[in-house]
């Protein structure tokens, strides 16, 4: 009877072992390097065309993503955007020289790189790491873009700056609302018939236009990061 009592521990023990040692490693691989999506919405111009509502004429957002996932608080992101803007200063009530009135559309594509930044420990698992599945988070980069307006094409630095909360659907599968605002250090988003409106020449930091993006993205995890725990509870 003894030895079958030993007999049925050590095979307790050993499914102990076993099971603890499958959930260490369940919850290692939920821990990953990478992140890729893609998003979709609307987007907005402020300029000589629209002084005051970033969204008056909105327009169409879309864009693609990669993530470095330094831990689960920062990141730094690769981002290109593509969005659509217009504007029409007749709908306002500023008045330029010779009570003239200017319209535009456009294309703007940017391509750049931001530092981001959760709220909170993101992610699942890894219980110890006081993890949630949802956070606010921000960002701020530099980028450079691109403009098509007037049949004539612009470049430009750009600053944008975002803000946005994430939930984690699944271990390897998030969704995300963003807004972000973009600095566009020229005056040719909405083209050169709409530079210099007031004959006050433009310059790196002056009469700059602004656009904007409301997106909502999905993106996927891989790569799998290797997790030691140390914590003892």
């Amino acid at each position: 009877m003894k030895q079958r009592n030993n007999i049925l521990k050590l095979i307790v023990l050993t499914l102990t072992v076993l099971i603890g040692g499958q959930a260490v490693k369940a919850q290692e691989v939920e821990s990953y390097k990478f992140d890729f999506g893609v998003g979709i919405g609307m987007s907005g111009y402020l300029g000589d065309g629209n002084t005051s509502n970033v969204f008056h004429r909105p327009g169409v957002a879309a864009n693609g993503s990669f993530r470095y996932l330094i831990d689960n608080r920062w990141a730094i992101r690769g981002l290109l955007t593509a969005a659509s803007l217009s504007g029409n200063s007749a709908d306002f009530e500023n008045v330029y020289p010779g009570g003239e009135h200017y319209s535009f559309k456009s294309w703007i594509y940017d391509l750049g790189a931001r530092v981001e930044f959760n709220f909170f420990n993101y992610g699942v698992g890894e219980t110890y790491k006081r993890l949630r599945r949802w956070t606010p988070y921000m960002s701020v980069g530099l980028g450079a873009v691109l403009s098509s307006a007037d049949g004539s094409m612009f470049v430009a630095a750009s600053l944008p700056m975002s803000f946005g909360f994430k939930y984690k659907l699944k271990p390897r599968l998030n969704l995300a609302v963003e807004m972000t605002m973009a600095k566009a250090f020229g005056d040719h988003l909405d083209g050169a018939t709409m530079s210099d409106l007031y004959g006050i020449k433009s310059s790196f930091l002056k009469n700059t236009d602004w656009y904007s993006t409301l997106t909502l993205s999905i993106s996927y995890e891989f790569g799998p990061r290797c997790v030691v725990c140390h914590r003892i509870d």
